[in-house]
């Protein structure tokens, strides 16, 4: 859902086989589980790291078919981490089950402070939050995880999520995105969890490092991650002028901003759209730049800026 006047250079084509563990970096592996949908494009990628003694991360959903593949893959190997980008049920349902099956650290980074607040209408099953989801180990910025021939360190990166972590691997100079950085299409900012603020600053400190490659969470890798951040920025400042025209062109309320704002695109993604213009209103709110009767909800009143 890219901004009017920006164009945001998507990456679509995917060659992939469902059940399959597909070699995507000498030290990565990929496996795309079968839950395609409009949030998910195929489905959610895992991602082995290493060979021998491996990481897992996102094992993804609970489904029989993508834990068989996964086993599959891994063979005789030994799974000592399992990582996870973070709380989502397409990405972390089944961790739990898989770190039983081998005993492998289930780590991720603790529960942010909107993860406990009741969700807002609008969501969908991959966007809910797992509330047993509960991590071994909980990982902070630069805390590292290795293997005989990999080492993976954590960067936090919320605003999708208020826990949501991305993995660097050094090695191959790939950086594992997660929900934050998608190729195929842009991120879902879902308040109370999510936050727009957190996700720009978030963004900008991508934008400073100089990863070779994205392997995002769904869909192929990002190959030119600088100029593909630098756009999905461009695109968040151009969304937050078109909040601005609607409001004042008199659309007050969060439907009214959509059916203007996004009118081109897909009604079935109207809702989660929706969620996104509340996020840019609360931080443009928190910012002084609209105002807001009451708490900024989707059903709340908002004006333009004094």
């Amino acid at each position: 859902m890219a901004a009017m006047g920006v164009t945001i250079p998507f990456v679509r084509d995917m060659h992939f086989a469902y059940g399959e563990a597909e070699t995507v970096s000498p030290l990565v592996r990929r496996v795309v589980a079968r839950n395609p949908s409009l949030f998910t494009f195929h489905g959610t990628n895992t991602y082995l790291v290493g060979r021998g003694r491996v990481a897992v991360i996102d094992p993804g959903p609970l489904l029989k078919e993508h834990q068989a593949a996964l086993r599959r893959a891994l063979g005789g190997e030994t799974v000592s981490h399992i990582l996870v980008t973070h709380r989502h049920l397409d990405h972390c349902e089944s961790a739990a089950a898989l770190a039983q099956e081998t005993g492998a650290v289930l780590a991720a980074a603790a529960p942010g402070a909107g993860a406990a607040a009741a969700p807002l209408p609008g969501h969908h099953h991959e966007e809910g939050v797992d509330p047993d989801f509960t991590p071994g180990t909980v990982l902070s910025r630069g805390a590292r995880v290795s293997g005989p021939d990999w080492i993976l360190e954590t960067l936090p990166t919320p605003g999708h999520t208020s826990d949501h972590l991305c993995f660097t691997l050094p090695q191959d100079g790939i950086l594992f995105t997660g929900d934050h950085v998608m190729g195929w299409s842009t991120s879902v900012v879902i308040p109370p969890d999510g936050d727009m603020r957190a996700y720009v600053a978030s963004l900008r400190l991508m934008q400073e490092r100089d990863d070779r490659a994205y392997l995002p969470g769904h869909g192929p890798a990002v190959t030119a991650p600088h100029p593909y951040v630098t756009a999905l920025l461009a695109h968040r400042a151009e969304r937050e002028r078109e909040i601005l025209r609607a409001l004042g062109a008199g659309r007050h309320h969060v439907a009214g901003i959509v059916q203007m704002v996004y009118a081109d695109v897909d009604p079935r993604l109207h809702a989660a759209a929706g969620l996104s213009v509340l996020a840019h209103l609360r931080a443009l709110a928190a910012e002084k730049r609209v105002t807001c009767k009451g708490p900024p909800t989707l059903e709340a009143e908002f004006g333009p800026g004094h």
